[in-house]
């Protein structure tokens, strides 16, 4: 990466941070800003100061000051936003019950939407070690979280082909659309990266590797679901029916293994944790509540969240169609139609907030590194079969052209 370019991630990033430190009313929030504006100007001097080495230093000095202090203060602290608790509380319940889910009767008796656990159940692995041992640095859910990403995400650029994956990894990392949504929660932070190396293997066809990683992200949270049917489509398109059949067996399977033990045991609970919250379906809202049109919307009463539920169904059922009537043929084109469809949807949600976003830009960032490596290796980075081959037919007469002598 050209040093200019370096120097202006980690411009707009200290902007970034800036701006939360001074306008956020969350006060987590505001301390992430006020410790990452530090450590991404001291980033940005070091990547326009010193030319040998500086990109080195200016990337260690924003892992550090974006994620590593910020993350490791608060950990240390108890700072965090209630996702944290949340996920920690579901491997409590898990230990004690069987079951990441409080029952319906309880549920029905408390206005406390931190109650409710709207993910699914691989998500409470991570809260596992606090539960066993306690609270502190080392148990924090943030801390698996992160050590989950920097693996995965890394693999996955590996996988997909990006240049130099480890310090690509590193760069996103400690840029805001991974750290600050670490620092202070952080639960989209893993799924994210399943979902990166899901598409890499699919690029790759390995539709078994591929419906493995799907399938744990996809249990994990219902916001991987839409992945999984375009990575579907793509193979399907491409690799042919066996292939997609492999691919779909193997992510069911995983699917089934981590969820379907609750779904048979604890039916109505799973059903009023991990949909009829999320969707605003139950008597408590959902904290998730960021300026939106789905959200601004189902908030002007009854009939209103009745048009954003019945809004966000037919962008789905428009997606779904998509992929029917002109199906991804690369697996560009599909991380591009996945992104713009995530967008759509987090839109739309009546329960959203700025930070689902992280799922579109990290997909994009992912394909443009994966993309710029194998360019860069002299790769024949195959076109969108979607778009038509230059005729060789035209209506126009050719001449040759000669050059000048130099």
């Amino acid at each position: 990466m050209p040093r200019r370019w370096l120097a202006g991630v980690f411009a707009v990033s200290a902007l970034w941070a800036l701006l939360v430190a001074v306008f956020s009313t969350d006060s987590v929030h505001q301390l992430w800003g006020e410790i990452a504006a530090c450590g991404y100007v001291l980033a940005l001097v070091a990547v326009l100061a010193w030319k040998a080495r500086g990109a080195d230093v200016a990337l260690a000095l924003s892992f550090c000051g974006a994620l590593l202090v910020p993350l490791g203060w608060m950990a240390a602290r108890g700072l965090e936003q209630p996702e944290v608790a949340v996920v920690a509380q579901s491997a409590v319940t898990l230990l004690h019950h069987g079951t990441p889910y409080a029952d319906p009767a309880s549920l029905a008796a408390t206005r406390n939407p931190n109650s409710y656990n709207p993910y699914l159940p691989v998500m409470t692995l991570f809260g596992l070690p606090r539960a066993l041992f306690g609270d502190g640095l080392l148990t924090d859910p943030r801390v698996w979280f992160g050590v989950v990403f920097l693996v995965v995400f890394g693999y996955a650029l590996r996988r997909g082909g990006a240049g130099d994956p480890w310090r690509w990894t590193v760069l996103v990392a400690a840029t805001p659309v991974i750290a600050f949504e670490l620092a202070v929660g952080g639960t989209d932070v893993p799924m994210v990266a399943f979902l990166c190396l899901g598409f890499a293997l699919v690029w790759e066809r390995q539709p078994v590797l591929a419906g493995l990683a799907l399938g744990v992200a996809a249990a994990m949270k219902a916001t991987a679901w839409p992945a999984v049917l375009v990575a579907l489509a793509v193979l399907a398109v491409r690799d042919g029916r066996r292939q997609a059949t492999v691919f779909t067996v193997t992510a069911l399977a995983v699917v089934a293994v981590c969820v379907g033990p609750f779904l048979v045991l604890h039916p109505r609970a799973l059903v009023e944790n991990t949909i009829k919250f999320p969707l605003g379906l139950a008597h408590v809202t959902s904290q998730a509540s960021s300026p939106l049109p789905g959200h601004d919307l189902a908030e002007t009463g009854p009939v209103g969240h009745m048009i954003v539920v019945v809004l966000l169904v037919a962008a789905g059922l428009a997606v779904a169609a998509s992929l029917v009537v002109r199906p991804p043929r690369s697996v560009p084109r599909a991380v591009l139609l996945l992104a713009g469809a995530m967008t759509l949807m987090f839109v739309l949600a009546p329960s959203t907030r700025f930070g689902y976003f992280i799922y579109p830009a990290t997909l994009v960032i992912w394909l443009l590194a994966a993309l710029g490596g194998r360019v860069a290796r002299g790769e024949q980075v195959t076109p969108d079969p979607d778009v038509p081959a230059a005729s060789s037919r035209t209506r126009w007469r050719t001449r040759s052209v000669t050059r000048p002598a130099a």
